[in-house]
């Protein structure tokens, strides 16, 4: 009996640990569960934190690259290339008014604005004017609404143009080195741009070179005197204006005698290629290693001696009996099999003589198709082989001259008027024209001949010689200085040699205009500013420094005749 109630005693303990061990284990469980949603809230908490303020640092981001954004909008800032004497410089938000430029900057910035040219032979360096604010809200509310400027999206080139009346002038003393410039910062060169321009005769109603500007930039053309007579006091906003050409124009010499870019910024090739893409001209044919490429010798050589001012009445003469030796020769072999045409001991020629003044545009169908004289004569020039004239703005036109081909440069004699004197020398003046094409090859009429005019004989003899060059494959690109005339390689080895004069004639200081505005001519045969004593000019006399003792040795290596004389 004892032995039963024991045995019951014992199973009733063991019943109330194990409902207390689960009593427990169950209060634990919701302890745990109690600490994990505890847990669960905070973490929550801690989550909903860090996203709120993920939200205020997006929100703080976004207000300050808005913030950002506007001002890159508003802040005038400077980016140049080159040299500080020949520099380009790539403004963003810079402002026009009242004949003016003005950059709009903050004091923290510190902006410095560099100087630059804006015109071919100009000789002082601009910079625009500058305004500073001290804070943004300052700057924002003068831009906003005080000044409320039209804003001009895009890329845009500035410069002074000199001279537009003359097509020479006109491209290269104007749009082709502000293209260079603008080359400068590629890839821009390729988009289309705008040009705003201030002329010297803004009402021009004979300038097809203003129409030439307008089609080759492709997105508008502003001339700023008509902005400033028409606008006073309104204010322009430029996104992007390009400034800084004047030291690359024809007239610039540069220390290797080249047009400025043509060869090291390919600024030749890619003017000649967009102005006719511009023009709507199928371009033109592309030799990349030689002139023979893509050549029929049954398919004679065009040639065009282009007529020039200097050509006096017996120099003419000598032309028109040139121009039919060599077509005569050509009609008697021009039906020949391709075997005896490649035995012949010249290849075939077809010579023309060219005025461009009577190639004009044909008539316009309508008003979305307009021509006009300068589209006629890319048209002309793009199927040359030989391009031949004299100085002057004929010169300026072989740059549009196709892969392969040949420019006859056949001089003049200076000074103008003064050919048949004792005091006349051989002038081939814009040679460095020439030397800037490398895809051309330049011939020129003998320097020591050119005295005598020119004949018959010298010149069948250079047309000749120019289509067996072309045919026989002259190396593309051509050497720079195998482009320059004897005296044009007189110059390049006395800067070279002649550090003093170089830097003068290549700089432009102001207060040296004569000494900079020179032809190699005229230091070959020591004359004007470069004769001893120099030359009177107004009321002083102008007299340029230079190594004479080596340019005398320069002219004896080059077998060029010196005649003294003084004008």
């Amino acid at each position: 009996m004892l032995f039963v109630k024991r045995k019951l005693w014992t199973i009733s303990s063991s019943i109330f640990l194990v409902i207390g061990i689960g009593i427990l284990i169950v209060i634990s469980n919701l302890f745990l569960m109690f600490k994990q949603r505890q847990n669960t809230i905070h973490m929550n908490n801690i989550l909903s934190n860090l996203k709120l303020q993920m939200n205020q640092i997006e929100n703080s981001s976004r207000i300050y690259k808005s913030f950002e954004n506007d001002l890159q909008s508003i802040v005038t800032t400077v980016e140049c290339v080159g040299p500080l004497y020949n520099q380009s410089c790539l403004y963003k938000n810079l402002y026009y008014t009242n004949r003016g430029f003005w950059a709009l900057s903050l004091k923290e910035t510190n902006l410095s604005l560099p100087g630059v040219r804006l015109e071919a032979l100009a000789t002082v360096d601009y910079r625009p004017n500058h305004r500073v604010f001290d804070t943004y809200e300052e700057l924002h509310q003068f831009v906003r609404f005080s000044i409320d400027p039209i804003v001009l999206p895009g890329v845009t080139i500035h410069f002074n143009q000199r001279w537009h009346k003359n097509i020479g002038h006109a491209l290269f003393d104007g749009l082709y080195p502000a293209y260079v410039a603008l080359i400068r910062f590629a890839p821009k060169h390729l988009r289309i741009f705008r040009i705003f321009v201030g002329l010297d005769d803004a009402n021009c109603n004979n300038c097809f070179s203003e129409d030439v500007y307008s089609r080759f930039a492709g997105g508008g053309f502003i001339k700023s005197n008509i902005i400033d007579m028409i606008m006073p006091n309104r204010w322009l906003l430029f996104e992007e204006l390009i400034l800084g050409s004047g030291m690359m124009c024809q007239r610039c010499i540069q220390s290797n005698y080249q047009l400025a870019g043509g060869v090291e910024l390919d600024g030749s090739r890619l003017f000649r290629d967009r102005m006719y893409k511009q023009h709507g001209i199928i371009p033109i044919d592309i030799r990349k290693n030689h002139s023979a490429e893509k050549r029929d010798p049954k398919i004679p050589l065009n040639t065009y001696i282009i007529h020039n001012k200097r050509f006096t009445t017996e120099e003419q003469e000598e032309i028109q009996m040139a121009i039919s030796e060599i077509n005569n020769y050509t009609d008697k072999h021009i039906n020949k099999s391709l075997d005896d045409i490649k035995k012949l001991p010249y290849p075939l020629i077809n010579v023309f003589y060219l005025n461009y003044r009577n190639i004009t545009a044909k008539t316009n169908v309508s008003n979305e198709l307009i021509d006009n004289d300068f589209i006629a004569q890319l048209r002309v020039l793009r199927d040359m082989d030989i391009h031949i004239t004299g100085p002057g703005t004929g010169q300026m036109y072989q740059t549009f001259l196709r892969d392969g081909s040949i420019n006859i440069n056949l001089g003049g004699l200076n000074p103008y008027k003064k050919e048949k004197t004792p005091i006349a020398y051989p002038s081939f003046l814009e040679q460095y024209v020439t030397a800037g094409t490398p895809y051309i090859k330049g011939l020129y009429y003998p320097i020591n001949k050119r005295r005598d005019g020119i004949t018959r004989i010298e010149l069948v003899k250079l047309i000749k010689q120019a289509a067996q060059l072309i045919m026989q494959g002259f190396s593309i690109p051509v050497k720079a200085k195998d482009n320059l005339a004897p005296d044009g390689q007189v110059f390049v080895e006395q800067c070279e040699n002649d550090k003093e004069f170089c830097s003068l004639v290549t700089i432009r200081k102001s207060g040296y205009f004569w000494c900079n505005n020179m032809w190699t001519e005229d230091l070959v045969h020591e004359r004007r500013q470069w004769a001893p004593g120099g030359i009177p000019i107004g009321d002083s006399n102008v007299s340029c420094s230079f190594n004479r003792t080596l340019l005398r040795l320069l002219r004896e290596k080059y077998a060029i005749e010196y005649r003294p004389g003084r004008e």
